[in-house]
């Protein structure tokens, strides 16, 4: 799980930086924008992995 939420981290993180690079949005405004886009992507993530049938791959 920790290598999910370490791309979800940089999802988001990307998505912050082309809204800057845009003009969309204003670094003054990262904060609150960052935690919104974040909330956003860690939901959307861990609801299609949870939807995911379970895959014939075992770990030992």
């Amino acid at each position: 799980m920790k290598s999910i939420d370490e791309q979800i981290l940089r999802t988001a993180k990307e998505i912050i930086v082309k809204f800057i690079e845009m003009g969309r949005l204003s670094p003054s405004n990262f904060h609150e924008s960052f935690k919104d886009v974040y909330a956003t992507v860690d939901e959307t993530v861990k609801k299609t992995v949870n939807q995911a049938p379970p895959s014939n791959d075992t770990q030992d």
